[in-house]
């Protein structure tokens, strides 16, 4: 694991103020339908494995609470499934633009500006933390993740994202140099499997999946965008997945208090 930079909380936050994620692909005004419409599209078209390993749909009037929610691109799915839903994010920005996506689409939600390293809720509180992204850009991860345990209900489930240090994209990133996304941000760490296990290790269970394997990217163009579209994404995915698996992008955490 990579060790974070001199960062602080307060650079962290001025950096997601001025960055909106996703918002290369969208031609739409930023607040706008059409802006979150296409958000959601994106993020479960590179995502789509989301859609199979979390069960939106499956805490109908149970507490979720989302900590790094952005524009609140997950947590709307979670609040259409009829969960009682809460988020956090450290961007004043982000909550704003939030706020905008769950009053457009009719939905109901505590959508609050606050630290994840210092969540601002009672112990035991929530049945499902949800914290997909966040892990990797914090200044403190062991306290980011302390604290959604604090706050989740004994027996209840906790969900991580963090980026694979020994993944294809990595790998990829550097032999190309093309740089990752948010490579800029003040803190941007990268962890393996068993670095991961050891931030989580304050849970009694813990699952960890690798996915998010090579999808035709929207972002990049050239010749370097058109040899990753038309030859790499194809030769990856047809490599058998018990030999890929462990090179996913993504390194997905199941755990349980």
């Amino acid at each position: 694991m990579s060790s974070p930079a001199a960062a602080s909380t307060d650079d962290v936050r001025k950096y997601w103020n001025q960055h909106i994620h996703d918002l290369e692909i969208t031609t739409h005004p930023v607040g706008s339908p059409g802006f979150f419409a296409d958000l959601d599209q994106y993020h479960f078209e590179k995502l789509h494995h989301l859609l199979r390993l979390v069960s939106f749909d499956g805490y109908a009037g149970r507490r979720v609470l989302e900590v790094g929610c952005g524009a609140g691109t997950d947590l709307a799915r979670f609040a259409k499934g009829g969960a009682i839903v809460s988020g956090v994010d450290l961007s004043s920005s982000a909550i704003a633009l939030a706020k905008t996506n769950f009053e457009q689409q009719g939905l109901q939600g505590d959508l609050r500006e606050a630290d994840g390293e210092r969540l601002p809720f009672a112990n035991d509180t929530f049945d499902l933390i949800y914290a997909h992204g966040v892990v990797q850009y914090t200044p403190h991860p062991e306290k980011l993740v302390d604290e959604c345990r604090r706050v989740l209900k004994p027996g209840g489930e906790a969900i991580f994202q963090v980026y694979n240090r020994i993944s294809w994209l990595n790998a990829l990133s550097k032999l190309m140099k093309v740089p990752l996304e948010h490579e800029d941000a003040p803190v941007l760490l990268k962890y393996s499997a068993g670095e991961f296990r050891q931030v989580l290790r304050g849970f009694r269970d813990v699952r960890i999946v690798e996915e998010r394997f090579p999808v035709k990217s929207r972002l990049h163009g050239g010749w370097k965008g058109t040899l990753f579209n038309t030859c790499f994404v194809g030769t990856f995915n047809a490599l058998p997945r018990s030999l890929a698996r462990r090179f996913g992008w993504h390194l997905l955490a199941f755990c349980r208090k």
